[in-house]
């Protein structure tokens, strides 16, 4: 590894800094749903990029999904104009963070620090690597006043229930225009030595099959929707759980388990509705006559999406024409299609280069097992150059007692640093 350059320097002494600015957001509780704090956490960055030369403007989503007066999808956009043209370098971060869960030892809101690690809701995914992509632009901008281009930063909404409330309205709005924007680093929790070049897709749908209610204790006189139910998962275990197993794909996705189709059964509820809070009676005693799952099939880039519906159609088609008095509805919820980015693409080779300057190793070009914003920067962006890089372990996310290493964080933003050095100013 050779020696620090002045800017990986600098950033050793940013350490507390990056520390304050990592609590101050996981502080914020931006729970999604219902979408809590967007406001309030978009005003602690608008006062902090404004505060280091930032042009600003604070963008309401309205109309997507999950906007309302009381929980408005607020986003920013930070940008920094350098003294001369050339290239713009984005950031994007998502602002929201998963409900809490149980099984945490210590507050989730409070950013508490323990022997060099930041716990809390978030702090992993992705608020972290938010920080660390300010501290790097911020010194950056301290060491090279004049550089080219432009810096762009952004906190965004929804990230974790689809991102239609963030980057997708943003992208329809032309933010991510490949004319205005060049380069997207998406700071999410991958690893310091890891590019993440895209993901996988997915669909998701919920699946109602129908029966009809009657008394209990005479069951045949109705039609039990739960049964019908468990045949369509008896034929799931037979047959599409065996068929996806036997597949592979050549993205390089992490973990293992996800280089394999998967499809996870969401949840399921047949019959009466659970009781409400305080009331300890026993049920009534009814055949169910409906029993719904809702359905998560994350599918390989070798894969279609019409290949991905018509083999669960075909199965469910096949209970119909088999089992008496089968019926069903499927409903459609979502669809994101795979995006890969090429590793000839200059946002790759720029962080690749800045990896193996800072942390003295190649990096490991990996994809994600799960969507994240990249995809709609890619379909309706229409911008390729587009990777996730961050610091953080990513089988922390979403679980209790989160948390993101200090190091980790100053040597990403080292990395980062040294991109827009090769992208703004120029090789060194």
């Amino acid at each position: 590894m050779t020696d620090p350059s002045p800017l990986a320097r600098a950033l050793d002494t940013k350490t507390e800094a990056l520390i304050a600015l990592t609590q101050q957001l996981i502080q914020i509780p931006t729970l999604n749903p219902p979408g809590e704090n967007y406001r309030e956490i978009c005003e602690l960055l608008d006062r902090r990029l404004r505060g280091h030369g930032f042009d600003t403007q604070l963008i309401r989503a309205h109309g997507t999904p999950g906007d309302s007066e009381k929980y408005p999808r607020w986003n920013i956009v930070a940008r920094r104009e350098g003294r001369s043209a050339g290239d713009c370098v984005h950031f994007n971060s998502h602002i929201d963070v998963v409900e809490v869960g149980a099984g945490w030892t210590m507050d989730p809101f409070a950013g508490t620090l323990r022997d060099g690690k930041i716990y809390g809701r978030g702090a992993c995914d992705m608020k972290g690597g938010l920080a660390a992509s300010i501290i790097a632009a911020e010194t950056f901008i301290e060491h090279h006043p004049d550089f080219c281009g432009a810096i762009e930063i952004s906190g965004t909404a929804d990230e974790e229930s689809g991102g239609y409330g963030g980057v997708a309205y943003l992208a329809e709005q032309g933010f991510f225009d490949p004319a205005r924007v060049q380069h997207v680093i998406i700071p999410e929790p991958l690893h310091k030595d890891r590019i993440c070049l895209g993901h996988r897709g997915g669909w998701w749908a919920e699946i109602e099959t129908k029966g009809e209610i009657a008394h209990g204790s005479m069951p045949f006189l109705g039609d039990c929707a739960v049964r019908h139910m468990g045949a369509v998962l008896s034929e799931f275990e037979s047959k599409l759980f065996p068929a996806m197993a036997a597949r592979r794909t050549d993205m390089p996705v992490v973990p293992e388990g996800a280089r394999q189709s998967t499809m996870n059964i969401n949840s399921i509820h047949g019959g009466q509705n659970e009781p409400a809070p305080g009331f300890d009676g026993l049920p009534s005693h009814c055949v169910p006559d409906s029993c719904r799952i809702v359905i998560d099939r994350r599918f390989l880039a070798e894969e279609s999406l019409d290949e991905v519906r018509a083999e669960v159609t075909a199965l469910l088609e096949g209970l119909r024409a088999s089992r008496a008095d089968f019926r069903y509805e499927l409903t459609e919820l979502n669809s994101v299609l795979p995006s890969m980015t090429d590793k000839s693409a200059p946002v790759v080779q720029t962080i690749a280069a800045a990896i193996t300057d800072v942390l003295g190793k190649a990096p490991e070009y990996v994809a994600s097992p799960g969507t994240y914003d990249q995809k709609h920067i890619d379909r309706i962006g229409k911008l390729k150059n587009c990777i996730a890089y961050g610091p953080g372990l990513l089988e922390l996310a979403h679980k209790p007692d989160e948390y993101v290493g200090v190091d980790d964080m100053i040597d990403s933003a080292k990395v980062m640093g040294k991109a827009l050095e090769t992208l703004l100013v120029g090789p060194h």
